[in-house]
């Protein structure tokens, strides 16, 4: 797994120096990503790939949880929001590397899963929510980075709301499922936000308020590259 990470990065080299990614990749080499999938799909926990874990969700390929948090710029004491908990293993890597993540996860099978994997490993500064990550976490709000792990055709105002001024949002971002692209945005001053694309990806849709009925179009393929090319 880590081995067709590094291959991934080879050929773009602002990403592969990026020290947070290579925090990154270095957490998911320790983390047992077999205690964050399903029993059926433990065989399979170390390839890199995208895996079901139920309830029509996945736990995401382990090279764009580290492209993600790297978009990101999690260190030591970020707070970070993430929606979309899933199986709890991104949240994990967020802990790992010290940031204090609030995690909000629609369907509650999958919270009350994921929050018992997270305390089983002592994850104590990360904290799960049953809840429609549309509206954010406004309790703890400002946050450092905002982490969304499902794509939609736009960004829910709510969570750029809650982003503090030189924070980052991460998110799928297209008109339908096939045509996303993974987009950073940057908060301004101002409140407008500055946009790069990480390139294209393909995540399960955002459900709840943020939901949004796939249809025609190719989405803005005009924003420039995060590092310089594509990266997915």
């Amino acid at each position: 797994m880590i081995a067709s990470i590094k291959a991934a990065a080879a050929d773009v080299p602002l990403l592969r120096a990026d020290p947070t990614f290579q925090a990154a990749v270095a957490v998911e080499a320790n983390l047992p990503r077999e205690d964050f999938v399903p029993r059926a799909a433990k065989t399979q926990a170390y390839v890199g790939a995208p895996l079901e874990i139920g309830w029509q969700q996945t736990i995401s390929d382990p090279y764009i949880m580290a492209i993600m948090t790297a978009a990101s710029r999690v260190g030591r004491g970020s707070r970070v929001l993430e929606i979309g908990t899933g199986s709890g293993y991104q949240a994990a890597i967020l802990a790992e590397l010290g940031a204090d993540v609030s995690t909000i996860e629609i369907v509650p099978q999958l919270a009350r899963k994921a929050a018992a994997t997270l305390r089983r490993h002592g994850y104590r500064r990360v904290r799960v929510r049953v809840g429609d990550g549309f509206a954010g976490w406004p309790e703890r709000a400002p946050f450092d980075a905002v982490m969304v792990t499902a794509g939609s055709a736009s960004v829910p105002t709510p969570l750029l709301d809650q982003l503090r001024t030189g924070g980052r949002l991460v998110m799928p971002i297209g008109p339908s499922t096939a045509t996303e692209r993974l987009e950073v945005f940057t908060k301004q001053a101002d409140g407008s936000v500055v946009a790069c694309s990480l390139g294209w990806a393909m995540f399960v849709p955002l459900t709840g308020r943020g939901y949004a009925a796939d249809r025609p179009g190719i989405g803005d393929h005009a924003k420039p590259w995060c590092y310089g090319a594509s990266v997915t």
